[in-house]
């Protein structure tokens, strides 16, 4: 920007009558202090120049899964606070995947082919592993953000976890 310095501008967005716009920075400015200031100030991220449209289309895309589950939600437990902090900082990089452990991994390939969402007990069936490691491994892929869970009920008891991927995700993961 010219005329101004990009924190000035998110200084001025701010307001204490309204709610605070959601910026992410896109700068080529480096020092940890900016960092700093520019989250203080409410940027939900910060993009450091120069960066590939893959890098922007990333953080635009956990922006938009952040905002809609801040929409689906009217309080907040620990476990919901948790994944709204992992929306702003978790997108589906493929670097992201592939830090996963292999068994992990494993398991997102699997869901990630699967027609229809799966369950705990088809992955251990699948993978020839025990239920309670698969619903592990599912879990906490649901948590980073690269599954999402449905519950199917039935007549009686409790209802059938099922993983799929999310839904405005292109393509699949191997």
């Amino acid at each position: 920007m010219p005329d101004e310095h990009g924190l000035t501008l998110l200084r001025s967005l701010r307001s204490d009558t309204g709610p605070v716009a959601d910026c992410i920075i896109l700068t080529a400015a480096r020092d940890l202090r900016g960092v700093r200031t520019a989250m203080h100030l409410g940027a939900v991220y910060y993009l450091v120049k120069p960066f590939g449209f893959a890098q922007l289309r990333e953080q635009l895309e956990a922006y938009r899964r952040w905002r809609e589950q801040i929409a689906c939600s009217r309080q907040a437990d620990q476990a919901t606070v948790d994944i709204l902090y992992q929306f702003r900082r978790m997108p589906h990089t493929p670097a992201a995947i592939a830090g996963l452990p292999p068994t992990v991994r494993r398991i997102l390939s699997v869901v990630s082919s699967a027609a229809t969402a799966v369950s705990a007990a088809d992955i251990a069936q699948r993978l020839g592993m025990s239920q309670a490691a698969a619903h592990r491994c599912l879990t906490d892929l649901q948590k980073r953000a690269l599954t999402e869970l449905e519950l199917e009920y039935g007549a009686t008891g409790r209802p059938i976890h099922r993983y799929r991927l999310p839904r405005r995700r292109a393509g699949g993961i191997r």
